[in-house]
């Protein structure tokens, strides 16, 4: 298969496989049993779970596909001052649906007159109404589709309202530290700025690179603090992904692109080895977002996306992951799903327990990753997905 040079289908490959491994994750908090490697390490462990780096591998992929998503913009004449617009509206989308789901575990039901199922429930709806993709051509559907995201506007404001938590029930929502889409907002929003000013330059795009991984040294160090959320661990990762582009950049000849997946191995080798020397002095640590756990997960980030450039790109095998599609191309409604999912289930079922132990929970899980995936795809066949 030819690479691309406006999509690079292992982006959409590497995007679909951490998304299916992140709803499977996100599912271990129902099992008991299960093997502590797999899960999240604690915060004062030094030690790298395999669910640590899933997040850190989700922003690599942020970083890898900003480049080509800027670039296609301006391919289509797209003015400057509206790409800079829609960098600043997509972060406000996701810091708000970062804002509204970090605050579901303190919500007070009885003090807000609302459960938190149906919190979660109408929460979600108020999302796709507001950011589902309608049609460009509406013509004089266009005015349902505004009521629709009015709507959807005042139910999240009505929730904003009503509101309570904590076990008095008197506090409100509160930012804390925005939740997983809210983090993705802020990095998104600084990353993707700066590469718009300095695309052009490679030289200043590795610079920046530099500068937010001495700023997180800087930051853990406790030499001064860093006043970016992770403290510029996040933006050393999708650096790491816009740094990955520039290498396919360079790989414009067919021989250069043969040997594009041993450059990536070697990078990551490189920065698996700084990651190890960078544990003499800091821990492995997601929860505190350490260096070493921002370099060694950058070098797995590199040597797995050699893997997957060598089957997708390179030889073709994109057919492989065809049925884990809508995990790399409807990833915001494949995230959000499970909200309405473990909400509705909770009406609906309750597991035995021997299905949430061990292997066998395990099984499950992926199980259960798997029916998401399916629920996207039948609601991208309704033309229900969300893009921002």
């Amino acid at each position: 298969m030819a690479v691309n040079q406006t999509r690079i289908f292992s982006i959409d490959v590497f995007r679909a496989i951490t998304m299916v491994l992140m709803i499977f994750v996100n599912d271990f908090w129902s099992l008991s049993g299960i093997p502590s490697w797999l899960e999240h390490a604690r915060a004062d462990q030094d030690f790298l779970g395999f669910s640590d780096l899933i997040f850190p591998c989700f922003l690599f992929i942020v970083g890898m596909s900003i480049p080509y998503a800027i670039r296609n913009r301006l391919a289509k004449g797209e003015n400057k001052v509206n790409i800079l617009i829609h960098i600043a509206l997509r972060s406000c989308a996701l810091l708000v649906m970062g804002f509204f789901t970090v605050n579901i575990d303190h919500l007070n039901g009885t003090a807000s007159g609302i459960s938190r199922e149906w919190f979660e429930i109408i929460m979600v709806i108020g999302f796709f109404l507001i950011w589902n993709v309608y049609p460009k051509k509406a013509g004089s559907k266009k005015y349902l589709f505004y009521g629709l995201q009015t709507a959807g506007v005042i139910i999240l404001f009505v929730l904003f309202l009503v509101f309570r938590g904590g076990k008095e029930g008197t506090s409100h929502m509160t930012p804390s530290w925005w939740g997983i889409l809210g983090l993705i907002g802020w990095t998104y929003l600084i990353t993707a700025a700066i590469y718009f000013f300095v695309r052009k330059s490679s030289l200043l795009l590795v610079l920046f690179w530099l500068l937010f991984t001495l700023l997180n040294i800087a930051d853990q160090a406790k030499w001064f603090h860093t006043p970016i959320p992770g403290g510029g661990a996040f933006q050393g990762f999708t650096f790491a992904g816009i740094g990955a582009t520039l290498l396919i950049d360079w790989a414009k000849s067919p021989e250069k692109r043969r040997i594009l997946p041993l450059l990536y191995l070697g990078a990551g080798l490189f920065l698996l080895l700084l990651g190890f020397w960078l544990r003499n002095f800091f821990i492995i640590s997601k929860i505190h977002a350490t260096p070493t756990w921002v370099f060694l997960c950058n070098g797995i980030a590199f040597g797995l996306f050699a893997l997957i450039y060598f089957l997708v790109d390179l030889n073709g095998k994109a057919g492989w992951f065809r049925w884990i599609k809508p995990a790399g191309t409807s990833t915001l409604t494949c995230y959000l799903i499970p909200y309405v999912y473990y909400s509705l289930a909770t009406f609906a079922f309750t597991l035995p327990a021997f299905l949430k132990s061990g292997v066998i929970g395990l099984v499950k899980s992926f199980i259960y990753a798997m029916i998401i995936i399916g629920i996207t795809f039948l609601l991208g066949k309704l033309k229900v997905k969300l893009k921002i």
